[in-house]
């Protein structure tokens, strides 16, 4: 009996050692690290005072395929936040990292085990809320990102921004890959909303829309730990048609059938070294798009 309490003493110490070292470059180990959850409420203050806009990435807990965790859409877009607030504070504009939102919307893949799925309005009745939140803190303006692409998701999130600009809440921004953007519906200089150019490179063999080479590179970048290396090595390529896509998209059974592993793309092809500088330059755009937006 004792040797047994002994052995769950280590195990809970070994735990919270791994946690307690990590860096703020890991969002795996702590999704907290930099945002201001770890900020008094003295700091939060004052840093809304002196100007600092809110950035909040909205991803989702969401099945990526038998080799990458549920949380990619939440790591990922997370990695990015860092690296625009580095950019952005060098070109002397304050920013505060919002703890990411990662209850999302998932029609696409929710009938695999894992993708947790919220109703749209009430996505964006607790962005409402939040935004309503960081007002009565003093903050002027946020800027909006997403990690999960389900359009649905999209969809909830824009009207989440346009409510709180109508509202006259908080200056919501929502800064969005262009092919999204107009995917979504979303016309350049609309007001709150950031068009920006998609990552460029060269164009992947497959198409690549879900835990396919981008994201598994990403998250070998951001976390390499929590990829199934061995495994995402052996999976092979879906080589579908934009028929098969527009398929895929009617979500739910319909794409479980058409991926029934839950990827879409080529993880085999991944590499690090391409995921961490796709987060660099993703990062670097979102900072140029919200700087190119504040007043001179």
């Amino acid at each position: 009996m004792f040797h047994r309490v002994l052995m769950t003493i280590i195990s809970i110490v070994a735990a919270l050692s791994m946690y307690s070292t990590a860096s703020a470059d890991e969002p795996v180990r702590s999704v907290l690290a930099g945002t201001l959850a770890e900020m008094t409420y003295v700091e939060l203050e004052t840093a809304a005072r002196n100007g600092a806009v809110a950035l909040w990435a909205l991803g989702a807990i969401e099945e990526h395929g038998p080799h990458l965790p549920l949380a990619t859409d939440v790591y990922v877009p997370t990695a990015q936040l860092r690296k625009a607030q580095e950019k952005l504070a060098s070109q002397k504009i304050s920013s505060v990292i919002v703890p990411a939102y990662y209850w999302g919307v998932n029609n696409v893949t929710g009938a695999f085990p894992g993708s947790i799925h919220i109703r749209p309005e009430i996505m964006t009745e607790l962005m409402t809320d939040v935004f309503r939140s960081l007002a009565r803190a003093g903050f002027k303006e946020i800027f909006c990102i997403t990690g999960h692409y389900d359009a649905a998701h999209g969809r909830a999130l824009i009207e989440a921004v346009r409510r709180a600009n109508q509202a006259g809440i908080i200056k919501a921004n929502f800064v969005v890959p262009k092919p999204l953007g107009i995917r979504l519906g979303l016309r350049e200089g609309e007001p709150g909303f950031l068009l920006i150019e998609p990552s460029t490179g060269p164009a992947p063999v497959h198409p690549d829309l879900h835990a396919g080479e981008g994201e598994t590179s990403a998250i070998l970048a951001i976390a390499p730990d929590l990829v199934h290396k061995d495994l995402a090595a052996k999976l092979r390529a879906t080589d579908l048609t934009t028929n098969d896509i527009e398929e895929w998209r009617k979500g739910q059974e319909r794409a479980k059938e058409i991926t029934p592993q839950g990827y879409l793309g080529a993880p085999a092809r991944a590499d690090a070294n391409t995921g961490a500088a796709r987060i660099e330059l993703e990062g670097r755009r979102i900072a140029e798009a919200i700087a190119a937006s504040r007043p001179r």
